[in-house]
């Protein structure tokens, strides 16, 4: 018990205490004017902090995404900065938004998801209040203490924060998403702000897919070196139509030239944690696992018994892909 001024306080006053005290920005991702995955997984993040949780939302177009965003749980605030210079969420745009906005409301702490967005746009404010950004994070110890993964996910660090705000990205696949359903957030207007001119948005080409996004998939099947050439991935294709799943690769494969970049699964490409894993043909190197190792339940095909991967999975089976990925499509039939 803490005495102070003639006031006595409990552990669990002061606590609570402390977390009035805090007060989170999550920078919010859209894409086609719809709220990104990634951004529930921030919130629950900022929730676990304590405090308020406001969210920052900018585009050209937010009405939908706004709406989504009053709707979720935890979200007492929803400010919006709409324009055509928010068009592409450029880093450039945002960053001068973002710190003008927490020099007006003095945010402890700034949280946006580790996307390519979060990647590119954090670094940038952290330049701007000479802060030492907390990458990645995967838990959450206090309001100033964080864990995350190094050297591929083989450690796990904690790291302390002194800085006046903690400016963090949230790995999506350590946090639930938060509920959209429950929210009754209000909304208003960003402050205005000059953006940069140093880059302007001019377009973007999309890969379109049948297919689920990757890293939002429920069931991803991924293929490695021993799926031999890009061709054979016409096994896994099939297979994943029949469980409405995505398609990954190892990094083997991708740097084979068999499939294209945006399909790579591993510390360098997209980390995913969907509730099946399918592992074709893929050896089970430590940058592969990183991307994957969080999967509710793994399952790897390989013809050599060795194989790392079995380390991980739930369920193994050794067999060539060849026969096994066709018995396993006809059977689903």
């Amino acid at each position: 018990m803490l005495r102070s001024l003639g006031r006595s306080w409990t552990s669990s006053q002061l606590l609570r205490t402390c977390q009035r005290l805090q007060s989170t920005l999550v920078i919010a991702e859209q894409s086609d004017d719809a709220l990104t995955p990634i951004t529930l997984n921030a919130v629950t993040a900022a929730s676990q902090i304590g405090g308020e949780v406001s969210c920052l939302l900018a585009g050209a177009n937010c009405s939908k995404a706004t709406e989504e965003l009053q709707k979720v749980k935890g979200v007492s605030k929803v400010i919006v900065a709409e324009g055509p210079g928010y068009q592409g969420l450029m880093p450039e745009a945002l960053a001068p938004l973002i710190t003008g906005l927490q020099e007006q409301s003095k945010f402890s702490h700034i949280l946006i998801g580790a996307s390519a967005f979060g990647k590119s746009l954090l670094p940038r404010v952290a330049a701007k209040f000479d802060i030492e950004p907390i990458s990645d994070i995967i838990g959450i110890k206090s309001a100033d203490t964080f864990v995350r993964t190094i050297y591929a996910g083989n450690a796990i660090q904690t790291v302390k924060s002194n800085a006046n705000v903690k400016l963090v990205t949230v790995r999506e696949t350590a946090f639930e998403a938060a509920e959209t359903t429950r929210g009754s957030a209000t909304v208003e207007k960003a402050p205005d702000c000059e953006g940069s001119t140093s880059s302007t948005w001019v377009s973007q080409e999309l890969s379109k897919s049948d297919r689920p996004e990757l890293t939002a998939a429920r069931v991803v099947i991924s293929g490695g070196r021993g799926m031999k050439n890009g061709e054979n991935f016409s096994l896994l294709y099939d297979l994943a139509d029949k469980l409405n799943a995505a398609v990954g690769a190892s990094r083997a494969a991708v740097d084979a030239g068999f499939v294209p970049n945006d399909m790579q699964v591993g510390q360098t490409g997209k980390i995913v944690a969907p509730e099946l894993y399918v592992a074709v043909g893929i050896s089970g190197a430590i940058q592969h696992l990183a991307g994957m190792k969080d999967s509710k339940t793994i399952v790897a095909i390989n013809k050599d018994p060795e194989a790392p991967i079995f380390q991980v999975s739930d369920f193994g089976l050794v067999e060539d892909l060849f026969k096994a990925v066709p018995e396993m499509t006809k059977a689903l039939n």
